[in-house]
């Protein structure tokens, strides 16, 4: 499989990355020549300097032989003419596009089939403020990713030293809770690893389960980790991701946002009906103090400023917030962010990236992300009617060891198995693999 990828930046270099992990013939296209440095320096992969929108460039790139083309440059307009181009002139099949102007992103007709064929776009900004929103919900979690239409839930927290489960074998968690019960993944310091029965839950370990959505308060009360719904929120900054996160939740909590730009306020309080705008710096101690940072419930620092977000994070803690979120687009602040006692850190770009990986996955692949800083993923898959899993159960051990099934949708019915279940062709998979056995997980899918 060939994939060019227009946009040499922190999305377009995670996606090549993956790829060429699972030897993936990628040409990634940039006019920066110092970014395509630094990917040819780490990454064993063609690269070539020219602009997205240059139709020599895709000939170089044997644009020909691509089956898909992915556009993720800074620039709407350059993403929209590649797609053109690998349209017009040379018949790519599969066409994606980070685009994140309104404008665009919701003119159906202009990305549809008829026209620039974009299939998906994907609005980095929207995704972000989704899962931020999930975060709110559920406030005990420092990360939830939905599956089967929010039907399912992985979600992701810290083991506290009061819970029940702390220094227990994962095989006498399904007695001690009654409940069904299974760790897909737990992040232990710096090292990640898909547990069996005998592994230990230790206080500190963040750990990622499948849970049904109508049992996660109950799950989570059963673990001790249980916190009650956010009512009062704080949003630093009112960009496109603070903007979307007020619309979707401020009719479930009270919102306050604090932008500095009076502009963007004008705008702010045009388009939202309940939350509450200050024109002012959401980083500045005093106004947080006036504001009460002390009762709010979450604090999210949403500003284009990566910086500007772990600091004010810290601030707002220090301040009495009780859970902190932070929106940070470099990938190497990420841990540092963690270290510093951030409870939720995440990333639009990283979150872009785990998308579009979806679309390039062999087998029948729903949905995909990344999680414990790129080291795991979980992938929802349909068992094909040829796949070699069909009519094997679980405790057959067909499934490579650093993976492991986490849930089966069968129709209507989610199950958190058990090594007895058996798998049946049509069957929805949530699967727990780290990166050395993915290439094995796809073969049998496929």
């Amino acid at each position: 499989m060939r994939v060019i990828i227009v946009g040499a930046g922190e999305v377009g270099y995670q996606i090549a990355k993956f790829l060429t992990y699972e030897g993936v013939d990628v040409v990634i296209i940039d006019r920066d020549g110092n970014k395509l440095r630094r990917i040819s320096e780490e990454l064993d992969i063609a690269t070539i300097e020219a602009e997205g929108s240059d139709p020599s460039a895709f000939k170089e790139a044997g644009a020909d032989k691509a089956e898909i083309l992915i556009a993720v440059t800074n620039s709407d307009e350059t993403n929209m003419i590649a797609c053109l181009l690998g349209k017009a002139m040379f018949n790519i099949k599969r066409k994606i596009a980070r685009i994140r102007n309104p404008d665009y992103f919701f003119n159906k007709e202009l990305l549809g089939k008829a026209n620039l064929d974009i299939d998906p776009a994907i609005n980095p900004e929207l995704e972000a403020a989704d899962a931020v929103c999930r975060l709110i919900e559920n406030p005990f979690a420092s990360e939830v990713i939905d599956f089967e239409k929010g039907k399912i839930m992985v979600v992701g927290f810290k083991i506290p030293r009061e819970s029940p489960v702390n220094g227990k074998k994962l095989k006498s968690i399904r007695t001690l809770l009654n409940k069904d019960f299974i760790v897909g993944v737990i992040e232990r310091d710096e090292n990640v690893l898909i547990p069996s029965g005998e592994d230990i839950l230790n206080e500190g370990d963040i750990v990622y389960i499948p849970i049904p959505k109508e049992d996660i308060q109950d799950v989570a009360r059963s673990l001790k980790v249980y916190s009650g719904p956010s009512k009062k929120i704080m949003i630093l900054g009112g960009g496109r991701i603070g903007y979307y996160i007020a619309s979707k939740m401020e009719n479930k909590a009270d919102i306050k946002i604090i932008e500095k730009d009076a502009e963007r306020c004008k705008f702010l309080i045009k388009h939202l009906g309940k939350t509450l705008v200050l024109h002012g710096d959401g980083a500045d101690k005093q106004l947080l103090i006036e504001e009460n940072i002390s009762s709010m419930d979450i604090y999210i620092a949403s500003s284009n400023n990566d910086e500007l977000n772990i600091m004010a994070s810290l601030l707002a803690k220090k301040l009495g917030a009780k859970k902190v979120i932070a929106l940070v687009n470099r990938t190497d602040y990420i841990p540092l962010a963690h270290n510093l006692g951030i409870q939720s850190v995440l990333s639009p770009r990283l979150i872009t990236a785990s998308i579009i990986l979806r679309y390039v996955r062999k087998g029948e692949i729903i949905s995909l992300t990344a999680i414990a800083e790129n080291k795991a993923e979980i992938m929802e898959v349909e068992v094909s009617h040829n796949s070699k899993i069909i009519g094997k159960t679980l405790k057959e051990g067909v499934f490579p060891k650093n993976s492991i099934v986490g849930a089966i949708i069968r129709g209507d019915k989610i199950i958190i198995p058990t090594g007895e279940d058996l798998i049946k062709a049509k069957d929805k998979l949530i699967i727990f693999t780290l990166k050395d056995s993915i290439k094995e997980v796809e073969k049998l899918l496929t």
